[in-house]
């Protein structure tokens, strides 16, 4: 279980000016992050997180996105930048969905910023040994801060996937699934596959 910090503890201060010129200048092979003021710079993902990625992205958009054996009624994005809060935290999930009322024009004109300043219903972060204790860190602290409704947390080299609901401002571990279990997993319980699809090659 993760607990919301005490608001008195949250800063509202801005970035530092070279925090965010840092990350302007980010090389693009590299995923930049600001997480409660400090920059994160990660390489892209390695090949067990990509496949695992691109394998839910795949399962969960098909029903959700595009209503293809489910109920549709998803925006479902893959490594969408998000600006939240008022520093503003720059943060990065491996998947992300909005219900599309929340979200009706997801790519919006030409004129659209490339970040989103909503925070979405469901994120999904992925988890490597680089990338662990941000994701369960700062990121899991600040989606409860901005009321994301759900989490899971996935484990490609364990091969387990944990499911976390937003009650009363705290995580709560729902569900846990390992093995050749079937998930049926809030948000997207209308539908059931198989887990050892997520690690398929």
């Amino acid at each position: 279980m993760v607990t919301r910090r005490p608001p008195e503890s949250e800063s509202t201060e801005p970035n530092d000016p070279s925090v965010e010129a840092a990350f302007q200048a980010a090389p693009e092979e590299m995923v930049a992050e600001i997480l409660d003021g400090v920059l994160y710079l990660s390489p892209r993902p390695a090949r067990p997180h990509a496949n695992v990625a691109s394998n839910l992205g795949i399962l969960i958009g098909g029903p959700f996105k595009f209503g293809r054996g489910g109920p549709g009624g998803w925006v479902i994005l893959s490594e969408p930048e998000l600006h939240l809060g008022p520093r503003p935290d720059k943060l990065v999930p491996d998947v992300a969905g909005w219900t599309r009322e929340r979200l009706p024009r997801a790519v919006g004109g030409d004129d659209a910023p490339a970040h989103y300043g909503l925070a979405p219903d469901w994120a999904c972060e992925i988890l490597s040994d680089r990338t662990r204790s941000r994701d369960k860190g700062p990121k899991m602290r600040i989606y409860v801060r901005e009321g994301v409704r759900h989490l899971w947390l996935v484990e490609p080299l364990a091969r387990t996937l944990d499911i976390y609901r937003l009650t009363e401002g705290q995580w709560v571990l729902a569900q846990t699934f390992a093995g050749e279990e079937r998930v049926r997993a809030e948000p997207f319980e209308a539908i059931e596959f198989e887990l050892p699809l997520l690690w398929s090659e």
